[in-house]
């Protein structure tokens, strides 16, 4: 980065406080520029599209789209955008979570300045920055398991590892809410690709979906 230039950040987060409460802890860096603030994923898609930012500083629990979600859809549309998590959401499964997704820091939002300051200098410049805490639960976790690990090496009729993992555990009698609560999507997202995942397969509802799985041992009949 030029001397010159200036990172441009993103403010992703449902509390208008807090964005604005960030906002202003940045205000003095001359080499930081909020570029914009906005309160939803939905809107964070948008904004990128846009206005290109170099950082997205990002919640995880928003009204809608999740923050981890978000991060899905940017990265897949621009794996250079770097993303932080700055969230109070601390657990393994979030971490584990963010990781997978392809965020570039995670911080708490109890974080100082500096600490912050740090983390967008040092995403910015192709590192990563996880705290103390968050680090022994990624070595605890993220690291002793593989998050699609009974995905076969094909997937039948064409689906996703996506749609492949709703499936199963669709079929394993799962409802939407909680499948969109273990794979951090919303509902509207699970009910999207269950409608791909039926028209793929040629099957009408959840029943056949069900019968399918079983047929070709996707799900145990004991796991019902």
């Amino acid at each position: 980065m030029k001397s010159t230039e200036k990172i441009k950040i993103l403010l992703v987060d449902d509390h208008q406080l807090i964005r604005e409460g960030i906002a202003s802890m940045l205000g003095d860096c001359n080499d930081i520029e909020i570029i914009g603030s906005v309160p939803s994923g939905e809107e964070a898609i948008n904004a990128v599209r846009m206005n290109r930012p170099d950082v997205i500083l990002m919640d995880i629990m928003m009204g809608g789209m999740t923050g981890i979600e978000a991060t899905r859809w940017i990265k897949g549309d621009d794996p250079d955008i770097k993303v932080i998590l700055v969230t109070m959401e601390i657990s393994k499964e979030y971490v584990s979570a963010g990781i997978t997704s392809g965020v570039n820091g995670y911080l708490p939002k109890d974080s100082d300045k500096k600490t912050l300051i740090d983390a967008i200098y040092a995403v910015q410049n192709g590192g990563h920055f996880f705290n103390d805490a968050i680090m022994k639960l990624v070595f605890e976790d993220f690291y002793s398991r593989e998050k699609l690990k009974n995905v076969p090496s094909k997937l039948p009729h064409e689906l996703t590892k996506r749609e492949y993992e709703i499936l199963r555990q669709v079929a394993s009698s799962k409802s939407n809410k909680e499948v969109a609560e273990s794979l951090f999507i919303s509902i509207k997202t699970v009910e999207t690709h269950k409608t791909h995942i039926l028209e793929k397969l040629g099957l009408k509802n959840t029943t056949e979906l069900v019968k399918y799985a079983i047929k070709n041992k996707i799900i145990a009949v004991d796991s019902l």
